[in-house]
């Protein structure tokens, strides 16, 4: 029993743990995602990006003016103008992947302002394609490493594996003249929203930075970088960005800023088509649309965002800010967070275990302790103040589970309430059993369902009324223990019992040796004066097969006798607010437990009254005995034995 009863345990509790991973699974699978981005926007991305970084667009007013695909001398032209106003770092969020055969003087010119310019910082890409030519790729990818890569200091425990086959290749010439070049990889979720961005990509066993990570490394010279477990720092500044390891890179979470007014843009942003008529009417002598001066100091992204125009040159993707958020102002993000140490910190481990925890017990506790009302109430608090404490945390930074503990409490609260309630029925189901023993089932059933509806009083109703009562019992009970008394009175009324029930009796109570029955109310039925004589009948059958038990068993033999009376009674709920009876009251009552009384006068063993007889006189062979005086009764009245049933 006791190895059962562990058994049980150990499965329940198994049970509950399945539950909660799977809820586990479900919520941080597909609910948390969700979760994160609604709180990016809605706390985290408080304000708008720096004015220090502005953006220069390729956007659809610009292509209204210069056809796609552009000679890349326009590029020229853009460059020379913001550099005109000593701007800090130009970061060009393209890949110049071909050269433009149809227009090479344009490239040509291109290349000479890359060579004469030092701060702009180009993008290339990783990729899972092979080169074509295995030979000039091998030639590349060395050639490559040469030129591009930067000195890192690599501390950290773990290596990465590396998965991409490629590089974007410049064109030769373009190549030559590219000071610097950072990846602007932007590497999805599973469900494809960019919240993280590849700070250092590794590509065969090469560390090179992100196009924001190296335009900050040319604003801080000789900062030579720091890779730990942790962190990547640069010596003699004070950065230190928060990361983690993902299979091709290492990775922060970005701190994304809140859209500027009236724009899909969370910086300052200048159409491209702007600069270039600037940049002409200043060679002209003619006042420009924008002013270079409002380069100065700055740190300028130059890339394409358009729209209705071009097709294949929108660059938007899906963020916690938008579904349709501009992939330039995802790099300007980026390193505005490395300016300003602006970063989202991932919650560690242990603050979601200790967190989960303290909700899940708490939880438990609560629903244990306290009454359904106030247990969801406290509940409910409680998952309102964690929410509290997780949009704190996210408007400083520190990214929590949102929808996990709450997930998590949801299922612990439904297993403890179903438990509680299956727990709870079987417990009422036990009361209603146990209950059931002093008063009848039947009107159990009745009280239960009417449970709300409990109060004193009743109805009238035509019922049938049995008395049965034991011959001699005062006589033997003086020559036996009380104990054998008791045991032969609950050997009959156990045979008794069941034959009452039978014939839709109900066992009103039991009066020392009597027993009182009713038939007609609370079970509904029309012919309860018939089942009432057939019960008799049979309880005297019954008592008869007792007779040879007892005798067998040196036991004294006993008899019963029965009286019965049909009529109108008051039926229902006597006593007090406090204490309430099921029963039956009035003259019908008395004249049954009277007709009874009759049978040792008459040395019989079953009498009816006359409104019985007239009900079953069909089924039943009597003898009448007439005019008997009823205590109580001024008239005299017929009663009848019942002799047989047909």
């Amino acid at each position: 029993m006791k190895f059962v009863k562990n058994l049980k345990s150990l499965l329940i509790f198994v049970s509950i743990l399945i539950f909660l991973i799977i809820g586990f699974f479900v919520s941080t699978s597909f609910w948390e995602q969700k979760a994160y981005n609604f709180m990016v926007q809605a706390f985290s991305a408080y304000k708008v990006g720096s004015d220090e970084i502005v953006l220069v667009v390729i956007d659809d007013k610009s292509l209204a003016k210069f056809r796609w695909p552009w000679k890349r001398e326009l590029y020229s032209e853009v460059f020379d103008f913001i550099n005109k106003s000593n701007s800090k770092v130009i970061g060009f969020d393209a890949i110049i992947a071909t050269p433009d055969l149809e227009n090479p003087k344009s490239d040509a010119n291109f290349y000479k302002t890359l060579s004469e310019t030092n701060n702009i910082v180009i993008g290339f890409v990783p990729l899972f394609s092979k080169y074509d030519n295995l030979n000039s790729g091998k030639k590349y990818d060395e050639d490559f490493k040469k030129k591009f890569a930067i000195e890192i200091d690599d501390k950290s425990q773990s290596k990465l594996p590396t998965f991409y086959n490629s590089l974007s290749e410049f064109p030769v010439d373009c190549f030559k003249n590219t000071k610097m070049t950072g990846s602007v990889l932007t590497t999805p979720d599973y469900d494809g929203y960019i919240r993280s961005l590849d700070q250092l990509v590794d590509y065969k066993g090469t560390l090179y930075p992100s196009l924001s990570l190296r335009m900050y490394m040319y604003l801080h010279p000789n900062s030579k970088l720091n890779l730990s477990d942790k962190y990547i720092t640069a010596e003699n500044t004070e950065l230190k960005i928060p990361i983690y390891k993902k299979p091709n890179g290492v990775y922060n979470n970005i701190h994304y800023y809140k859209m500027l007014k009236n724009s899909e843009y969370s910086h300052k942003t200048y159409s491209a088509v702007d600069i270039i008529d600037s940049a002409r009417a200043v060679k002209a002598g003619k006042k420009p649309i924008i002013s270079p001066e409002v380069f100065d100091n700055k740190i300028v992204f130059v890339g394409a965002n358009a729209k209705a125009i071009a097709v294949g040159l929108e660059d938007v993707k899906h963020t916690p800010m938008s579904n349709n958020f501009p992939g330039i102002d995802i790099q300007a993000s980026n390193l505005d967070n490395l300016l300003h140490n602006e970063y989202l910190r991932l919650s560690t481990p242990m603050f979601d275990i200790v967190s989960l925890v303290i909700i899940l017990l708490a939880t438990f506790l609560t629903i244990k302790y306290f009454s359904l009302f106030v247990s969801i109430s406290t509940i409910a608090v409680i998952a309102l103040l964690y929410l509290v404490i997780a949009a704190i945390c996210y408007r400083f930074g520190y990214v929590v589970n949102v929808l996990t503990p709450i997930t998590l409490q949801v299922v612990v609260m439904s297993i403890a309430y179903s438990y509680r309630f299956i727990l709870e029925g079987r417990n009422k189901e036990k009361i209603k059993n146990a209950m059931g023993k002093y008063i009848s089932q039947d009107v159990m059933k009745n009280v239960v369902k009417n449970i709300d509806k409990l109060k004193l009083g009743g109805k009238r109703a035509e019922v049938t009324v049995l008395f049965a009562d034991i011959r001699g019992f005062t006589s033997m009970s003086e020559k036996m223990s009380a104990e054998e008394v008791s045991l032969i009175l609950n050997e009959y009324f156990t045979a008794v019992e069941p034959i009452i029930t039978k014939y839709n009796g109900v066992i009103n109570k039991f009066i020392g040796d009597a027993v009182m029955a009713i038939f007609g109310e609370p079970i509904q039925d029309k012919s309860h004066a018939v089942n009432a004589v057939k019960c008799a009948a049979e309880m005297l059958d019954k008592v008869a097969e007792l007779h040879k038990k007892w005798l067998a068993e040196g036991k004294p033999k006993i008899e019963i006798g029965v009286g019965i009376n049909t009529g109108e009674v008051f039926v229902g709920n006597i006593g007090s607010e406090s204490r309430l009876e099921y029963t039956v009251i009035g003259d019908v009552v008395n004249l049954a437990s009277r007709i009874e009384s009759y049978n040792k006068v008459y040395k019989t063993k079953f009498l009816i009254s006359s409104t019985t007889y007239q009900n079953v006189r069909n089924i039943a062979n009597v003898i009448k005995i007439s005019e008997v005086s009823i205590r109580g009764k001024q008239k005299k009245l017929d009663i009848y034995e019942v002799l047989r049933l047909q």
